[in-house]
């Protein structure tokens, strides 16, 4: 039998009759068509083609998100504290983290020591910077190269992700970490002789 939803959609007259709707579809076509054909013949961008990478579109749309960037601290590490948000908020699984401890810093135990990003598969949907509760990954709004021939090629790396667009203000600011203080020795500790080689041992 065939399931039914509760929100199933219900086709009015209009929809019943058919040939309204192929008329509306022609006309929405129709007016797309004539507005590139008279961009074409008075020479005005946006009905030609953009050869890429020698030109760009200038038409994006506003909703653009663009490339993603990692967030720095003041020491230059990354934001980042491989809570892997990100990656479970991801739905096309493109995101890889590879934690890494540092026990020396009590504000910022756990960082990544592997980030990348298979842009290959990203849909660029930005729930990665919603999911994200340390301000550590953003997006850009800017179109870098991103098609290629290899999809193998296509990772971004940790590095990558920290160099092509520096970022150091992220809105949650960690403390720096504290300096080891030098170990002395205690006051009553004993002094050992040292004793003198003797002949048999040379």
């Amino acid at each position: 039998m065939k399931k039914e939803y509760w929100n199933e959609p219900t086709m009015g007259l209009w929809e019943r009759l058919y040939i309204f709707e192929v008329v509306r579809g022609l006309i929405i076509t129709g007016s797309v068509f004539f507005e590139n054909m008279w961009k074409w013949v008075t020479f005005r961008k946006g009905a030609l083609t953009a050869y890429y990478p020698e030109e760009v579109r200038e038409d994006y749309s506003p909703n653009n998100r663009g490339r993603h960037v990692l967030t720095q601290r003041k020491n230059g590490e990354v934001q980042c504290v491989s809570c892997h948000m990100c990656a479970t908020a991801c739905p096309c699984y493109c995101i890889e983290i590879q934690s890494a401890a540092d026990l020396d810093d009590p504000y910022h135990p756990k960082a990544p020591e592997r980030f990348e990003i298979d842009y290959s598969r990203c849909v660029f949907c930005g729930f990665c910077v919603e999911a994200c509760p340390e301000d550590a990954i953003r997006m850009v709004k800017e179109v870098p190269d991103f098609p290629g021939f290899d999809r193998h090629a296509m990772w971004a790396s940790m590095d990558l992700l920290k160099e092509w667009r520096p970022t150091a203000d992220p809105a949650k600011v960690y403390p720096a970490p504290p300096r080891p203080e030098p170990v002395a020795a205690p006051a009553d500790t004993p002094v050992l002789p040292v004793r003198e080689a003797q002949p048999w041992a040379a």
